[in-house]
Formats: C-alpha cells, structure tokens, sequence
C-alpha cells in the first residue's frame, strides 16, 4: 500500500497554515501494527516530504515527521478507513 497518494497529499495544508488554527484537523493517520506508534499528519511539505501532527509514542507530542522515515521503517501502514478528525477528539482519546 502506498502511504501517502497524490489524492490525500492534496487534502493536506501546507506546513504552518494551521498555526492559528486552536483545533485543526488530522487528515491522515499512519501507525505500526506492531506497537502503539501512531502518526496523524495536520500539515505537509511535499517538497521536503515533511510532516507537522500529532505523534502518540514514547510521548504524546505534537511535532514534525517525515514521509521518508515512515517509509524506512517498512512496517508503517496507513489507515485507509481514518475519517479526517478534529486534534482535539483525538487527543481526547486519551491514547
């Protein structure tokens, strides 16, 4: 499965529009099957393939990731059935 498709890289503001934004949307979500790391891209640099969203890992934290290093780690999947959700339900969940 291919992790980011032309047609979701469209649906995804540029890096830094949302900055304003007090709960923007996580258009896309990616996760390892084998671990609770989780991904949700908010923003995307397709120069750069660079990511800004919501990472739930070691910590729960909102940063920058890449589209290459999701790749690298081979196992990565995105979840083709996530529903674009607003960053504050999803950090309510509590993961």
């Amino acid at each position: 499965m291919k992790l980011l498709t032309k047609k979701l890289e469209a649906k995804l503001p540029p890096l830094y529009s949302q900055e304003d934004n007090p709960d923007p949307m996580c258009i896309i979500k990616f996760f390892d099957p084998w671990s609770r790391w989780t991904w949700y891209g908010i923003e995307y640099d397709p120069k750069d393939k660079l990511f800004f969203g919501y990472v739930i890992g070691i910590e729960n934290e909102l940063g920058y990731f890449s589209l290459d290093e999701l790749k690298s780690l081979r196992r990565i999947e995105r979840d083709m059935y996530f529903d674009p959700t607003p960053l504050s339900t999803i950090m309510a969940r509590g993961y």
